[in-house]
């Protein structure tokens, strides 16, 4: 197939570099210039594992070509798949000109008929709204495929994706025909459904993931209070068929799409008197957990903040990406230079973008020893498996007393961390209980009953 992919950031590289990779004609383009140049020599201006390799294939193999928007002077081709942002804009949750930009210049650019596949996430009704007015009588068809890329794994979610939704109206058969024909080879289940309700799968996937890291947030504070092990708790909730995967305690979520769609999905359930009192605490409880490192420290240096040498580890939202949108470790360091905290910190990936965004005061240094070379207190934020993996015992003698050690991601093993000389403080993990290692735990488990999941 001819496909092309308009808006080539985080999403649109991936998507198009995989669909080049599996044999159709890729066309990417953008309307930035710079983003443009930098792709066409594969090196895309972000860090995402294995797109810079992926997208040096396809381009020297001529499968995908990157052009500027004003020099595409050839057809689209069957589909042009949407991926451009929507950012969230002051009060406004979904910015949505960019979208209607796409959309404009599809129209005007294509010389045959053609199905739009919108990729960007847009708030539920938008796919309708945008066939009554921008598409009506073109004959260009319309549907609604999400995308579901985790940055730091977006090329595993793009090749094995849990699924492929499509949303259509009723009379664009032909139209999803055609899109399942581009995911031809990409061994999936494929949800075929209205387009208001392919929106909605998106927007109520990032919220159900929000409420789960709201939620363990929520037990581990619990278990403080009362001296249990989070990470057993968190254990025995994965155990359990009803209840899904494992997923930790930490300081909270970030980036550019979680905030956001809890947001938007908030708002669409006020304007329709349909209050969601879960959405609003999952969003409340998502604040109050970037606090904690500045509540521990505060209370063990007794509220004077001023001068101490903080070491903060990690500064993108997440692990094996470089976006620092909405970063917890961002607004942590914020707080620490107000209160004449001494910051230096680490990011193996997000050093150069967050140092944009953060006070001239903090210092933003090359690697875990440095970072952490005389400091009194260190913050880990983001779990690295560099920062995770650091030479610990080496990281204590560079130290200086307390040596006090907040992990937002219950990322280290609190013992160990003890028994280096560290003053070790985690999420959930500071009761008086002690974690019970899986092989010890084993004869309890195979003995222990089995009620089918029917409670």
């Amino acid at each position: 197939m001819k496909i092309t992919v308009v808006g080539l950031g985080r999403v649109g590289a991936v998507a198009a570099s995989g669909l080049a990779l599996a044999g159709h004609d890729v066309l990417g383009v953008d309307i930035d210039h710079d983003r443009v140049a930098v792709l066409r020599e594969g090196n895309p201006s972000y860090y995402e594992p294995g797109i810079a390799e992926r997208m040096a294939v396809v381009l020297q193999e001529g499968f995908l070509r990157v052009l500027h928007r004003d020099g595409v002077a050839d057809d689209l081709g069957e589909v042009a798949v949407v991926t451009v942002g929507t950012p969230q804009v002051g009060q406004c949750a979904a910015e949505l000109n960019q979208v209607r930009e796409a959309i404009s210049w599809v129209k005007h650019k294509r010389p045959r008929e053609l199905v739009i596949a919108m990729k960007s996430t847009v708030p539920p009704g938008t796919g309708l709204e945008l066939m009554s007015k921008e598409l009506s009588g073109t004959g260009i068809g319309y549907v609604s495929n999400p995308e579901f890329l985790r940055e730091g794994q977006a090329i595993r979610d793009w090749d094995c994706p849990d699924r492929v939704v499509i949303g259509a109206a009723p009379e664009g058969v032909r139209s999803v025909e055609t899109v399942m024909r581009m995911y031809a080879g990409i061994n999936a289940p494929v949800l075929v459904t209205d387009i208001t309700s392919a929106e909605m799968v998106k927007y109520a996937s990032n919220a159900f993931l929000a409420t789960r890291i709201s939620f363990i947030n929520e037990i581990a504070a619990l278990c403080d209070t009362l001296g249990a092990s989070i990470d057993d708790v968190s254990q025995g909730l994965a155990m359990d068929s009803r209840t899904g995967s494992r997923i930790h305690a930490g300081v909270g979520y970030g980036g550019s799409c979680l905030p956001k769609d809890v947001e938007m999905l908030y708002r669409l359930a006020s304007a329709g008197g349909a209050e969601s009192e879960v959405l609003r605490a999952a969003s409340e409880v998502n604040s109050r957990q970037r606090h904690l490192p500045l509540r521990s420290l505060r209370e063990r240096f007794n509220s004077r903040l001023a001068g101490v040498e903080v070491a903060v580890l990690g500064l993108a939202f997440k692990p094996d990406t470089d976006d620092v949108r909405d970063a917890p470790a961002l607004d942590l360091i914020r707080a620490l230079i107000a209160e004449g905290a001494k910051v230096r910190a680490f990011d193996p990936e997000a050093g150069g973008l967050a140092k944009e965004q953060l006070p001239s005061l903090a210092q933003v240094v090359d690697g875990v020893e440095e970072a952490t070379a005389g400091a009194q207190a260190m913050c880990l934020v983001t779990e690295w498996d560099e920062i995770v993996g650091a030479d610990w015992t080496a990281v204590a003698r560079r130290m200086v007393p307390p040596r006090f050690v907040f992990d937002g991601r219950n990322a280290l093993d609190p013992h160990e961390m003890r028994r280096l000389g560290f003053e070790y403080v985690g999420i959930g993990r500071n009761g008086n209980a002690r974690t019970m290692s899986a092989a010890a735990a084993a004869p309890a488990l195979c003995s222990a009953s089995n009620d089918g999941g029917r409670k």
